[in-house]
């Protein structure tokens, strides 16, 4: 933005407006040195010299255009940033103004420099074309956010947690799915880290651990703490509006560990409640002889038909109990006599 600024005839800001920060960062990788000490790894030469290459394109831009040279590489070299009011009082612009109406009133008449010579610009009565992003694009913008990024993230592995703690649940798995590759999407255009990826999902992995491995609290410790010290590494930048907000950061961080710890009770809860079907579930249970037995006959159990044994005669219509299995029969007894 400051690079297309600098380059118009007309520059213009709006009131409440800044204009700054134009260090080059890489898109998928991390972000550019602005300054201090410097290693000698190629990727730090490399750097350097995109770094060296914008400043003094912007240098050349303000030039050409007669604006404030020095604030123009400050801008790259150490990514300073102004308001509306310092850019119009430093030369980087030329007016403040609130709307587009009245941009074409203050302009009209203006002479600029082309290579073809000097032109005066004509806004009088000027048709104004709006151009928006359609849905596809406002949506990549979007998730584009680092914030809206990370939580897409963390929404997915929380599907992913669900689902593999609850197989059969389908639903969260596929949202997880959705989210997942949205936030990889998004990764695609940010500066990220690979360490602070791998230390979220280490984190997670300790989480998931806590399922299965009884570690009295001590996996989901460190996976907390793995998962925000990742978060906190996720965006490799010295840019603020690059970086996963802190204020996102926390929450989030804190309802990962509370809705594993959840996963986890719900888990737990399961294996120490008593089973209600099969074998243990059914005995005990009480149900009705649907015709004489003696010893075998048809009853309904739990809404369910079964051949059941048992060593005393039983009328049609008799409360029965189940007290056993014997393969694929069950076991009754009488539980009140017969009418007479």
């Amino acid at each position: 933005g400051v690079f297309i600024t600098l380059a118009a005839h007309i520059a213009v800001m709006a009131p409440g407006t800044n204009i700054g920060a134009a260090h080059p960062v890489t898109m998928g990788g991390g972000g550019l040195p602005g300054g201090g000490e410097k290693d000698t790894t190629g990727s730090s030469v490399m750097a350097e010299k995109m770094t060296n290459d914008a400043a003094a394109m912007i240098r050349s831009i303000a030039e050409e255009r007669g604006r404030n040279i020095d604030w123009a590489e400050s801008s790259v070299r150490e990514s300073k940033s102004i308001t509306a009011t310092v850019a119009l009082e430093s030369g980087v612009i030329d007016y403040i103004l609130p709307d587009i109406d009245s941009i074409l009133r203050e302009v009209h008449g203006k002479a600029i420099k082309l290579p073809s010579g000097e032109i005066s610009i004509e806004t009088r009565g000027a048709i104004i074309t709006l151009y928006e992003m359609d849905w596809r694009q406002r949506l990549f913008n979007k998730i584009s956010d680092p914030n809206i990024a990370y939580i897409l993230m963390m929404l997915g592995i929380y599907g992913l947690i669900y689902e593999l703690s609850n197989p059969s649940s389908i639903f969260p798995g596929v949202v997880g799915g959705i989210c997942l590759l949205l936030a990889f999407f998004a990764f695609q255009t940010l500066p990220i880290n690979t360490v602070g990826i791998l230390l979220i999902v280490f984190g997670i992995l300790l989480l998931l651990l806590e399922i299965k491995v009884p570690s009295y609290g001590l996996l989901t410790v460190g996976g907390a703490t793995s998962l925000a010290l990742g978060s906190v590494m996720l965006i490799d930048t010295t840019i603020p509006v690059l970086k996963v907000s802190l204020g996102v950061i926390i929450p989030t961080v804190i309802l990962t560990v509370l809705f594993a710890l959840f996963v986890v009770g719900l888990g737990l809860k399961a294996q120490l409640r008593k089973t209600k079907t099969g074998k243990e579930g059914l005995i005990g249970m009480v149900g009705e002889a649907l015709e004489d037995i003696n010893p075998q006959g048809k009853v309904l159990v739990n809404g369910e038909y079964w051949v059941a044994l048992s060593k005393m005669e039983i009328q049609k219509g008799q409360t029965i109990e189940v007290t056993g299995m014997k393969g694929m029969k069950l076991l009754i007894s009488q539980v009140s006599p017969p009418e007479i």
